[in-house]
């Protein structure tokens, strides 16, 4: 009788959700930012969120809940409603690293529905602008000749900034100062300050200060050039050949959104990311929109596996642990 009841009320609440679904959405929507806000998800998140406001005729509203190299926001998402009010905004250190070097109480694939893959972009080596090198070349010489004094500054342990780190001290055998910090906000603060020498930072972050004469830049991690600023060389042609890093954005929601939910968001996001606008405001970043095949719940659910069977290995052969 026990289970039979408990039969019941599962379907039941299933054709609550089903009914609700119907007239999705009828108010406003969270998105989780996992990180402070200024950082370059949180700029993202604003931009996509603003957009997609006028795609779903409700106030999608930003959250920043942060934590635990963004596990905490994650997290928030994870224990949500699965009604497709509450979203998660992450990137392969949220929703890929933190499995590796986390006992999170939540499965990165079981407990998340995709909705959408966002933009990609490349890291950027960057340095206060009274560090002594003039090209990457240079920089990795001071690194090397100065080991255990040079401070590099990451968005906190786990994400991407920190993996690009210790694996830079693996690639060219010496220790750097790694310093760990709430998100890549107040990083970017101490590389401007001065008070931090380098970090591998999101071009999100570092474009804006870069243009503006604040930082030095060195190079990209990936084969080709950033559109939004090709005069910043790749790794391969500024001499550390192979060191490749893409941060990747996308969407989800809890395990269990009703699929006609899940799609309702998917045609927001495709909407919003035809945007010239958008498209512009996030190129400008250097931000690479992926093109529309790559955009369905179903693509983003397959590189975020590939991701997870690519790094995690990687991490935990390197013994990276969180805080």
């Amino acid at each position: 009788m026990k289970t039979f009841r408990v039969v019941v009320a599962l379907a039941l609440f299933g054709v609550v959700l089903a009914a609700r679904a119907q007239s999705y959405p009828s108010h406003s929507l969270a998105l989780v930012v996992p990180f402070s806000a200024g950082g370059p998800t949180d700029t993202i998140a604003r931009i996509t969120a603003e957009r997609m406001s006028r795609a779903l005729g409700q106030t999608v509203v930003v959250e920043n809940t942060t934590g635990a190299g963004g596990s905490i926001g994650v997290g928030k998402v994870a224990r949500a409603s699965p009604d497709g009010y509450t979203l998660s905004i992450g990137h392969i250190g949220t929703h890929v690293i933190n499995g590796a070097i986390y006992q999170l109480p939540y499965d990165l694939l079981k407990d998340f529905e995709p909705v959408a893959m966002i933009a990609t972009n490349p890291q950027i080596v960057v340095s206060k602008n009274t560090a002594p090198a003039k090209d990457l070349k240079e920089l990795l010489a001071w690194v090397k000749a100065n080991p255990q004094k040079i401070s590099y500054g990451t968005g906190g342990a786990g994400t991407p900034s920190h993996i690009s780190g210790v694996y830079l001290q693996k690639v060219i055998g010496t220790e750097i100062q790694i310093i760990h910090y709430r998100g890549a906000a107040p990083a970017m603060q101490d590389i401007l300050a001065g008070h931090i020498d380098l970090t591998f930072d999101q071009a999100a972050n570092s474009l804006p200060q870069i243009r503006g004469g604040k930082i030095r830049a060195y190079a990209v991690t990936s084969k080709s050039r950033l559109e939004a600023q090709p005069d910043i060389p790749t790794v391969d042609e500024a001499g550390l050949p192979g060191f490749y890093m893409a941060v990747w954005h996308g969407i989800w929601v809890p395990a269990g959104t009703p699929k006609v939910v899940v799609a309702r968001l998917n045609d927001a996001v495709v909407e919003t990311l035809a945007d010239a606008s958008v498209r512009k405001r996030l190129g400008d970043l250097g931000q690479e929109i992926p093109p529309r095949d790559q955009q369905t719940p179903a693509a983003l659910g397959a590189h975020h596996k590939a991701e997870i069977e690519k790094w995690w290995p990687v991490v935990k052969a390197a013994g990276i642990k969180a805080d």
